[in-house]
C-alpha cells in the first residue's frame, strides 16, 4: 500500500511563526502562559504543554500581574493590549501579520462607517479568536454572519462593508456576498451602497484546489486537524466532495483499519494547524496496518 503525505499540507506562516515564538521562549522560560490555544490542535497544545506552555482564558489573564503572556497568531481586541498595559504583563505578540492588516482595514472601514451610517459585517464563526480580535476594531458592533438566516440582522436599506475571516472557504465568502446583493436589491438599494472585501488568506485559499487534486488521487484520504479548527472543516469539505473515502481524523488512534481494506493507496493531508510529525505519525500507523484482509 502506498501511504503519501501531502507536501503542501501543514503549518501556514502565522501557526508556523507563533509556534517559533513560543518554542524560543520556552527555552529559557520555565512557564509561559498563551491566551486561548496557541493552534487548534489538541496534540500540539499537549506538546507544548511538556514544555512549559500554560493555556489560559481571558479570567485568568485578568488575574495575572508581572509575566509574560503570548498572544497567538488569531489576534486580539484593544481591550487586551489595554489589560495588559494596566497589568504590566509582557506580551508576546505572534498576531499572523495578515490577520493584523485585516484588523487594521475593519477599523478604517468602521470609522468611515460611522460617518455614513453604514454597518460592518464579517462572514466569519461566532465566538472564533480571530472574529473576536475582528469585531474588537468595532467596539464589538460588527454583525457576525455565517449563514443565509443571518443575513436577517442586516439593515439592507443602509450601507454595508462585508469583510471575510481569513481562515474561511473562498466559495462560501463568494455565497454570501450574493445573497447579500440579492437583498440589497429586494429592497430597492442600490450595490453602490455594498463594498464587500474577499479578506481570506491566499495561503489558506490556495490550498482548496491543491488538495482537491490530491485527494482525487488515492484510494483513501485521512484528513487530520484538530476538532475546533474553523479552517479544517472547511478543507475536509473539499477533500470529501472529491474523495468519498475520506476521514477526518485528530490523530493515529482514531484510524479503523476497515476504511483501508482493498485500498492500494493512502494520502494524509491536513489543515493550516496541523504540524508534520503529526501526519508523519499517521503514516507510520497506515504503514504498519500493511495488506488489508
Amino acid at each position: 500500500m502506498k501511504v503519501t503525505i501531502d507536501k503542501n499540507s501543514g503549518y501556514c506562516f502565522g501557526v508556523e511563526f507563533a509556534i517559533q515564538m513560543a518554542e524560543d521562549e520556552l527555552a529559557h522560560e520555565k512557564t509561559l502562559y498563551c491566551l486561548g490555544d496557541i493552534v487548534h490542535n489538541r496534540m500540539e497544545v499537549e506538546r507544548l504543554h511538556q514544555h512549559g506552555l500554560r493555556i489560559i482564558d481571558r479570567e485568568q489573564l485578568a488575574q495575572l500581574h508581572d509575566c509574560k503572556v503570548l498572544i497567538r497568531a488569531h489576534g486580539e481586541p484593544p481591550e487586551t493590549y489595554q489589560l495588559a498595559l494596566q497589568n504590566n504583563l509582557e506580551l508576546i505578540d505572534a498576531s499572523c501579520p495578515v490577520v493584523l492588516k485585516l484588523q487594521n482595514r475593519v477599523k478604517h472601514a468602521f470609522d468611515l462607517s460611522q460617518r455614513q451610517d453604514g454597518q460592518i459585517v464579517i462572514y466569519g464563526q461566532p465566538g472564533h479568536a480571530e472574529v473576536a480580535g475582528l469585531t474588537g476594531q468595532t467596539g464589538n458592533r460588527a454583525i457576525i454572519v455565517m449563514n443565509e438566516a443571518d443575513l436577517d440582522q442586516i439593515d439592507f436599506a443602509r450601507p454595508v462593508t462585508l469583510f471575510s475571516q481569513t481562515t474561511k472557504s473562498t466559495a462560501g465568502f463568494y455565497k454570501m456576498k450574493a445573497l447579500m446583493e440579492a437583498r440589497i436589491q429586494a429592497v430597492g438599494g442600490t450595490l453602490d451602497s455594498f463594498d464587500a472585501n474577499d479578506s481570506i488568506c491566499r495561503q489558506v485559499s490556495n490550498r482548496e484546489p491543491a488538495l482537491a487534486k490530491f485527494a482525487a488521487e488515492y484510494d483513501v484520504v485521512l484528513f487530520v486537524s484538530g476538532r475546533k479548527s474553523s479552517n479544517g472543516k472547511a478543507l475536509f469539505s473539499v477533500v470529501n466532495v472529491v474523495n468519498p473515502r475520506s476521514y477526518f481524523i485528530e490523530n493515529e488512534t482514531e484510524i479503523d483499519e476497515e476504511w483501508l481494506a482493498g485500498a492500494q493507496s493512502v494520502g494524509i493531508c491536513g489543515a493550516t494547524s496541523t504540524p508534520l510529525w503529526l501526519m508523519k505519525q499517521v503514516a507510520e500507523r497506515v504503514e504498519g496496518v500493511g495488506e488489508p484482509a
